[in-house]
């Protein structure tokens, strides 16, 4: 039996002559949301062959957005069963909650099929306007930076010297330890790879040839700019990205400052001026890891290791390297600065734009670095 504390959900109901007459009491709330659906699923069938539906409300102690969700759904089913629904004893502020949540059926949107083919190709479609559209912005971007860095270098005063060597700090004295560690160990391994495998034609000594040649013109930029991308972009990224979300960025544009040449700027050109530096480490750590294996596995001294590797490599073939890295910074800058600046007020767009920031700025450096290998073939440098 009910009584004036139990405030459990509850609902009854009776016929009064052509009317049926549902009671409704306790409170209707999410937490008894589930209970409440398959008391209303049978208020259809218990008004079946009545003229109309009287609902009183007036037990009903609390009443949520949930509750009065269900009761307007019951009320919509009588009225698709033909019977007029009435309401009872209802509290003004029951009244104003059922308008506010009155039930509207949902209809679920039409699955367009289509060939696998088309999908594929729409897919695809959208892919390359996106990238189009990703270039376009890079272009106008970059321009952007171009003004923002000569206006600041031309004039000395406004240039952010403390931030440059900040930034410098953080993505080049920084990364250096696993940077030399990770070249470290891929020079060793390129090394035993290439004894194992010249060490069969009698050419074991060819491998210094083979590390002297891929690292300084190849891998050791590759690795460190992938390496960078990885850990500094996705931090400017992110930098950029909690700044945008907090309104800073529109607080500087409000104070009359450009947030490219205060934020970006410094930013880029840390990153520019470390990654030559770094990727000058990565070389040397690489050639060291490859002395060690070639002395330990083919037995080549410290001194002959360099004798054939200043025999095997040119001025060209050290600088070639190099010549990349300011490039392949500028990308990176440009890319994760670019997807920064594109983030919105909530952390699910962060971390889609520090993602985007990192596959993009990857998949640049590799297609920058394909553009400096036909460069360099083609003039046979």
């Amino acid at each position: 039996m009910a009584t004036d504390l139990d405030h459990t959900a509850r609902l009854s109901s009776r016929r009064e002559g052509e009317a049926a007459r549902f009671t409704l009491g306790g409170e209707w709330v999410l937490a008894d949301s589930a209970a409440l659906e398959k008391d209303v699923a049978g208020m259809a069938a218990a008004a079946r062959g009545a003229a109309r539906a009287i609902v009183d409300l007036a037990q009903i102690v609390r009443l949520d957005t949930a509750g009065a969700w269900i009761i307007g759904r019951a009320m919509d089913e009588l009225a698709h069963a033909g019977i007029a629904v009435s309401l009872e004893g209802a509290r003004p502020e029951h009244v104003i909650l059922l308008q506010e949540t009155k039930f509207r059926p949902f209809e679920a949107p039409s699955r367009c099929r289509r060939l696998l083919v088309v999908d594929i190709l729409a897919d695809l479609g959208r892919s390359v306007v996106s990238a189009a559209q990703d270039a376009y912005s890079g272009v106008g971007f970059l321009g952007e930076f171009v003004v923002a860095s000569g206006v600041s270098l031309l004039a000395a005063g406004r240039f952010r010297f403390t931030s440059l060597v900040y930034h410098m700090e953080s993505f080049g004295f920084r990364s250096l330890p696993i940077i030399a560690l990770i070249n470290l160990l891929v020079g060793a391994i390129v090394a035993q790879q290439g004894i194992f495998q010249l060490r069969r034609f009698g050419a074991g000594a060819y491998a210094v040839d083979l590390i002297g040649i891929l690292v300084l013109r190849e891998l050791g930029v590759l690795l460190t700019s992938i390496m960078i991308a990885g850990r500094s972009g996705s931090a400017i990224t992110a930098e950029l990205g909690s700044m945008k979300m907090r309104e800073e960025v529109d607080a500087l544009r409000v104070m009359g400052l450009s947030p490219v040449e205060v934020l970006v700027t410094p930013r880029v050109l840390a990153l520019v001026l470390s990654l030559p530096l770094l990727t000058f480490i990565a070389d040397m750590s690489a050639l060291f890891g490859g002395l060690l294996v070639c002395w330990v596995y083919e037995g080549i001294s410290p001194a002959a290791y360099l004798s054939l590797l200043q025999a095997a490599i040119g001025r060209n073939t050290f600088i070639v390297g190099l010549i990349k890295a300011p490039f392949m910074a500028l990308v990176i800058g440009m890319v994760a600065a670019m997807e920064g600046m594109a983030t919105r007020g909530s952390a699910e767009s962060l971390g889609r734009h520090v993602t985007a920031s990192v596959v993009k700025a990857i998949f640049m450096v590799i297609v920058l670095d394909g553009f400096f290998a036909i460069f360099f073939a083609s003039i046979k440098y």
